[in-house]
């Protein structure tokens, strides 16, 4: 083959630059850049889901914000209070614990934009600490909350408080539900001196401090699943408003639908009444007492209060005298109500006050010396 002066050059130069070259190797060389871009996929997936977790936050504060209220309160000794609440409805209803407003001489109600109104108590509910204000305020104030479910609140799922901890009003807090089904003392007395329960409630870690009761409780659909009543503390009753302790309660919005709407159109609600004393902890002790094995669960009537649903019935409490005045043995185990299991007293409790109403006819299944016994009792008010 005849190679002209040209090509020859070319072939000088090809085997000239190859000779410069380091050879390459595209399994050494590829793979870290392989490599390099993934893990730059992974950061930027990463903070993609960072920042969609965090629009849902301050998407959420932007949307309900605007619908929750500070509430100052003045006393006739010339002492406040602060607390908060949220919008009920379109009508200018505001809905805040009745703790918050009990006893106060005026009561005036904080928009986020800072317009100001008074305040007029239109409804008052002492076993579930519930209050309604009425508010005269512009259209461009009102922003009622929506009401979501407390049915399906799971423990561990996140929630929001926002309310006005200390009077720092538009304070958005974050934690999880820790417990469900909650029972506390109601502001109500029972007409044996002792105070009603206060049933089904919420608890959460989110921070909630002196000022938050009466504002909302939020799951992150931005919808209201209670509203905050109180937080634990070390105080003489055990639960008070003082500082945070990582443990507070809410009242669930399930009740609270239930209720409002009476103490709107009434100024008050009536509760079902089944007429038993009860106790939400039995020890080991305690079954050993009134002979129950320690996997049998239930609500134990200590007693049942003559002429009430549950005596009139045929329920009966403990009448054995023992050593054990405050827990006589001898009385009905409840396990059921209407079918539905019940493993506790707050079980019961929590059924009656969430479906029931006075008049309504409820089936007890109740364990008396190892029989089940059903009664059919029909329920009434509350004593006041």
């Amino acid at each position: 083959m005849k190679i002209n002066k040209f090509s020859l050059f070319l072939i000088t130069a090809v085997i000239a630059l190859s000779a410069c070259a380091a050879p390459v190797s595209p399994q050494t060389n590829l793979l870290p850049t392989l490599e390099s871009s993934s893990a730059e996929q992974e950061i930027a997936a990463s903070q993609a889901e960072a920042s969609a977790a965090q629009n849902v936050f301050t998407d959420i504060y932007k949307n309900v914000n605007p619908g929750v209220v500070s509430i100052d309160v003045y006393f006739k000794d010339g002492s406040g209070g602060q607390g908060s609440g949220f919008m009920f409805d379109s009508a200018g209803h505001i809905l805040t614990n009745f703790h918050v407003i009990e006893n106060a001489q005026k009561i005036e109600v904080i928009f986020s934009s800072g317009y100001r109104a008074e305040g007029i108590v239109t409804g008052t509910d002492l076993y579930s600490d519930l209050a309604v204000l009425g508010v005269t305020v512009p259209a461009q104030e009102i922003h009622p909350l929506v009401l979501g479910s407390s049915k399906e609140v799971k423990v561990g799922q996140t929630v929001i408080a926002i309310g006005n901890p200390y009077g720092l009003s538009g304070t958005m807090t974050v934690g999880i539900v820790s417990a469900r089904g909650r029972l506390l003392e109601s502001m109500q007395d029972s007409a044996s001196g002792s105070n009603f329960s206060a049933a089904d409630l919420i608890q959460t870690d989110a921070t909630i401090n002196p000022g938050n009761s009466g504002g909302p409780l939020l799951d992150l659909n931005g919808e209201v699943i209670g509203v905050n009543r109180a937080i634990r503390t070390n105080g003489v009753d055990g639960v008070a408003t003082l500082s945070n302790s990582g443990i507070g309660f809410a009242v669930p919005i399930d009740i609270v639908k239930r209720v409002t709407p009476y103490l709107i159109e009434n100024g008050s609600y009536a509760y079902p009444y089944l007429g038993i004393v009860s106790r939400e902890v039995l020890t080991l002790n305690d079954r050993e007492i009134l002979g129950l094995g320690a996997d049998v669960q239930g609500a134990y009537v200590i007693s049942a209060v003559a002429g009430g649903p549950a005596a009139q019935a045929g329920i009966i409490g403990g009448t054995e005298q023992t050593d054990f005045a405050t827990l006589p043995p001898g009385g009905d185990l409840i396990i059921a109500v209407d079918g539905q299991t019940v493993r506790s007293f707050s079980d019961l409790l929590s059924y009656l006050v969430t479906y029931k109403s006075p008049g309504d006819e409820i089936k007890v299944t109740v364990l008396r010396e190892s029989r089940e016994l059903t009664f059919s009792v029909v329920l009434t008010n509350r004593p006041d």
